[in-house]
């Protein structure tokens, strides 16, 4: 927004590949120098639980109390910890050094904690910026940061560029890259394909797990209630999706003009030329500014401060200073009252968060670049997708749930054929087949990931060869066993564990290549098999997902009466349902008025669970703590929208730790309690014992000195 009568320096925002903006950040360092540019500061405020903690360090409460209190707010709330909560996990909230715990934190919470390094403003000056600011350095390295916020830097005039990061920009360039070497299509946002039907059908239908920005539960339910149809329909879409359009009721107004359900009355025809586009109803800041001009007679430079006050980002806006003269100004010019006031409530809302339509467009760009690849190539999305991790609402799991469902096929990690990042491997099919690569096992670290790669040549034959070749510590090949990531050598988790436990002391060059060939003598020892359930609980524990199987799928027996996730769409509204899955997601939306919004996975897909803000209070800890969750309630359809209302809710979460202890466990009937499980640790029966180090071999590089002197080791 540039006006005559503003005379200071513009806002200026832009993404970069959120894996290079790095580079984007030490380029403005050696360009202008670090006298001449700084990141911007930011304050961090103490939080109820990072005051909770403090204050109870303080105070010399246990490490276990500390953190019992801490549990009890949620997230960055602010808000203070209740005595019933206390209550709830056996404290007594009476105990005088306990309230004077509580009291305190509640008086610490909102202040000041400590001054860190803004997510990406910086400070650009003609002049030298350490003639007018204090500059410090940040605690990352290669980084400087000024002492002043940017609240300050507004107030000053000083010119602030935010240097962003957007995960979704590294994907579609690693996507791209995968489609140019996997299938010979050279394209990039420009030069892809526009306006394809199939894309708009499969968004209509709600299929955008992964999609940039409408991947969200509130824009997956609202999807087949706008059934975008063209490239603008996605720049609303991504607009009205927001804090500030829902709180001005533009949503529903929107959807019945869309559908013909509600006449569109633009009441003159200043108005019809500022809201024509959008059926009447204002979804942008453009728009909000120029009703106040053309209804309410405001100046240029009044409807700049009006979108000034619109505060997006802050703790407060001053945008209800405005709403007298605007009222009266519309009135004067012989709009209606209430229309005028109903005007404002809607302008009113972007107060909290509102899309320039520019804004929206660039991301209506990215809605339909990462939309396209995901309907046209599933593998080369996952892919790039899971490379791109951590970003978007899902994880690794889910993603790959998503992409078996469109027919990708995925193969499980192996010293053999992974590399770190995931790739894509030949099928003979329509797809290429998705490798999980070795940055998804828990524990193992880059740099082994990378030697297993680059000291593999023609592949291994055994544990040894990988671990002299290698040169991996114990940690690496432990954490390579207990992925099952030796598949390809015939070995199953407990075989490579033997093995690994089995590696001696490192014998001389001259018989270091002897390892390939002997296994030694405890090579055959016979191992009980794990079943299917212990394969699935270690699948978990080292990938975060299995191929094998789902876990709800091995418990369905001891989860009788309820439905499969997709035979929901089977069942009429107002029906009693009981679904059971997998916590993958919660959120309680500031504009959803304390209602929580959770997603349930089984093995058959996703249920989208809605709990009114009685039934959170009555089963708080439940829908906080379980990971495996029991839901009963009525079901709601909208079109293709169905939601369960739960009414009562149960943590299940035991039973998934009862997987460790294999199927026989899983047997057990209601009410019967179940055998005890084998004295050896079930989650991991051949753990070596503690202080049983396995000694380092020889470094790849070292023995090729030793072995061949003469040679370079590549």
């Amino acid at each position: 927004f540039i006006s005559a009568e503003r005379n200071e320096p513009p806002d200026i925002d832009v993404d970069f590949e959120h894996e290079r903006r790095e580079e984007v950040i030490q380029y403005i360092y050696r360009k202008f120098g670090r006298e001449r540019a700084g990141l911007a500061a930011t304050v961090i405020h103490f939080r109820a639980r990072s005051a909770v903690r403090e204050v109870g360090k303080a105070m010399g409460l246990s490490t276990d109390t500390i953190s019992a209190l801490a549990s009890q707010s949620r997230g960055r709330s602010a808000d203070m910890i209740a005595e019933e909560r206390v209550r709830e996990i056996g404290l007594d909230p009476a105990d005088r050094r306990l309230a004077l715990t509580l009291d305190l934190t509640g008086q610490m919470t909102g202040l000041p904690r400590h001054l860190s390094q803004h997510v990406g403003g910086f400070v650009i000056t003609r002049g030298r910026l350490d003639e007018m600011v204090p500059i410090e350095n940040a605690a990352m390295e290669e980084r400087t940061v000024i002492e002043w916020d940017k609240d300050d830097l507004n107030a000053l005039g000083i010119l602030k560029i935010d240097v962003l990061g957007l995960g979704m920009l590294t994907c579609l360039r690693k996507g791209f890259d995968l489609l140019r070497h996997h299938y010979g299509r050279d394209l990039d946002l420009a030069t892809q394909p526009k306006g394809d039907e199939a894309v708009y059908d499969m968004l209509c239908k709600a299929d955008s797990i992964g999609v940039f920005q409408v991947e969200s539960r509130a824009q997956m339910s609202f999807l087949p209630r706008m059934r975008p149809r063209n490239f603008y329909d996605l720049v609303i879409e991504v607009a009205i999706i927001r804090p500030g359009p829902i709180q001005g009721d533009m949503v529903h107004p929107y959807i019945r003009r869309r559908n013909g359900e509600e006449r569109i009355d633009y009441v003159s025809d200043d108005l019809r030329g500022v809201l024509e586009r959008t059926l009447g109803v204002p979804l942008f800041q453009e728009q909000a500014m120029k009703i106040a001009v053309v209804a309410a007679g405001f100046t240029p430079s009044e409807a700049d401060n009006l979108r000034r006050a619109m505060a997006t980002f802050r703790r407060m806006g001053t945008i209800h200073t405005f709403k007298r003269k605007m009222i009266e100004g519309m009135v004067a010019r012989n709009y209606e009252r209430d229309f005028a006031e109903r005007c404002f409530r809607q302008i009113e809302g972007f107060g909290e968060y509102g899309f320039p339509e520019s804004h929206a467009a660039s991301f209506a760009l990215l809605v339909y670049a990462s939309a396209w690849m995901k309907c046209h190539y599933p593998d080369v999305f996952a892919c790039a997708l899971l490379n791109s991790q951590p970003m978007g609402f899902y994880a690794p799991a889910q993603l790959i749930r998503d992409a078996r469902a469109h027919g990708v096929g995925v193969r499980p990690p192996d010293i053999n054929h992974s590399s770190w990042d995931h790739t894509l491997e030949a099928t003979g099919g329509p797809h290429w087949a998705l490798r999980i690569g070795f940055r998804q096992i828990k524990g193992l670290r880059k740099e082994d990931g990378d030697w297993i790669v680059a000291a593999r040549a023609n592949g291994y034959r055994d544990v040894d060869g990988l671990w002299r070749r290698a040169g991996l510590g114990r940690r690496a090949l432990e954490a390579l066993a207990r992925a099952d990531a030796f598949s390809s050598l015939s070995l199953k988790r407990r075989a490579a564990l033997w093995r690994i436990r089995g590696l001696g002391a490192d014998p001389l060059p001259l018989f270091a290549a002897a390892g390939e060939d002997e296994h030694g003598p405890e090579a055959d020892a016979v191992l009980p098999a794990m079943t299917l359930a212990q394969e699935v609980y270690e699948d978990y524990g080292s990938l975060r997902l299995s191929l094998k199987a789902h876990p709800v799928t091995l418990l369905r027996a001891r989860l009788p009466g309820t439905l499969e996730n997709r035979a929901l769409g089977d069942h009429p509204p107002d029906t009693a349902v009981t679904v059971c899955g997998l916590v993958i997601a919660r959120q309680r939306p500031g504009t959803a008025k304390g209602v929580i919004f959770a997603t349930l996975e089984d093995d058959t897909g996703i249920a989208n669970i809605i709990i009114w803000p009685k039934t959170y209070e009555a089963y708080r800890r439940v829908v906080l703590t379980a990971r495996l969750l029991t839901v009963r309630g009525t079901l709601r359809r909208e079109g293709l929208v169905i939601h369960i209302i739960a009414t009562h809710l149960e943590n299940r979460s035991d039973l998934l730790d009862s997987l460790s202890h294999g199927e026989r466990f899983l047997a057990t009937a209601p009410g019967e309690e179940a055998t005890r499980p084998p004295t050896i640790d079930p989650r991991h029966p051949l753990r070596p014992r503690r202080g049983a180090a396995i000694p380092r071999p020889r470094h790849p590089r070292d023995q090729a000195r030793v072995l061949f002197p003469s040679r370079d080791f590549h």
